[in-house]
This record gives structure tokens, sequence and C-alpha cells, in this order.
């Protein structure tokens, strides 16, 4: 599988964190939208903006307050045309650094089963605060997406007569 580098990227230095916390924006610039809509299997992204609030809690600890907003243009699945889809999501997430991941005796990775109250792992001060946005970007776009009022009807198929399985296959033995 070919790994796909992310449209949009905006590194942030935890270490100059202060106490008092920061206040970030991240939005995708107009020459930017088009890789992003690319990136996420959608006709276009009309806009994409995140205000992103950082506090420290500790030497290594942190925590990542993020409210976006996306606009996507997507083919309806019944009809085709272009369905517009306002998406708005609030990100909260815990960071904490570990320059180690812990290894065992015999040196193989060891890691804990997935727990929504473990904070999430970095592995820098160096940290991408458009990677958590964009992950929750393309799991809010509708897989699905449908104009208003547009409803699917299977197409009819005619009814073949009834008969019974031993029909058939007497129509079988028949014909040879």
């Amino acid at each position: 599988m070919k790994h796909i580098e992310p449209p949009l990227q905006h590194l942030f230095d935890l270490s100059d964190l202060s106490q008092a916390g920061a206040e970030v924006t991240v939005a995708a610039k107009p020459e930017d939208l088009p890789g992003l809509a690319k990136w996420a299997g959608v006709d276009s992204v009309k806009k994409f903006s995140a205000t992103v609030t950082l506090r420290r809690l500790s030497q290594s600890r942190f925590d990542f307050d993020a409210n976006f907003t996306a606009i996507v243009v997507q083919s309806c699945v019944v009809t085709l045309e272009p369905v517009e889809s306002r998406i708005t999501r609030q990100i909260t997430r815990e960071l904490q650094l570990a320059p180690r991941l812990p290894r065992d005796e015999a040196g193989e990775l060891t890691l804990a089963a997935g727990d929504d109250d473990v904070p999430e792992t970095i592995m820098s001060l160096d940290y991408d605060l458009a990677a958590p946005l964009l992950e929750e970007f393309v799991l809010a776009i509708d897989p699905y997406p449908r104009k208003a009022g547009v409803a699917f009807t299977p197409p009819v198929e005619p009814e073949a007569p009834q008969s019974s399985p031993f029909a058939v296959l007497k129509a079988l033995k028949d014909r040879d």
C-alpha cells in the first residue's frame, strides 16, 4: 500500500508552550484545497479551518482541544449530482511525550490494549496540529451522500413464474 502524505501540516513546538497555553488557527489555503479533496476522496473541499487550544498539563503532558469546520462537495450516490455538506467537530485529546516505547527483555514492542482514557503517545515535542484534525475530518465524511429529498428505489424485476425445484429438475430430465 502506498503511503500518501497528508495535504496539510501545521507543526507546533510544544516545548514553547507556556502555562497559559496557546490558541492556534489551522486553515487550508485555497491552493491546498484541491489536494485535500483528492486525499479525502471527495469532489472538492471549499473550506477547512480549525481553532486549536493547547494547554500544558505537565512537562510531558499536553491538552489538545480543537473545533474545526469543513465544507465538502461530493457526488450524490443516487443522482450523481453535487451535494455540499458542512462538517463541524470538536476534538479533545491528551498528549503524552514518550521518547522511547516500552520494550520487554526480548526486544519486542509491547503495546497496551486501546483504552480511551489513556493519553495519546507522541514521540516528539514538534507536534503536527493538523494530523488529528485530518483524522477526524476523514472519519466525519458521509460515505453515502444523498441530495435532499432523493431516495433510492431499486429497479423492478419481472416476476418469474413460480415453479418447484422438482419441476425444474423434471424439465431438465425431459430435455435430455
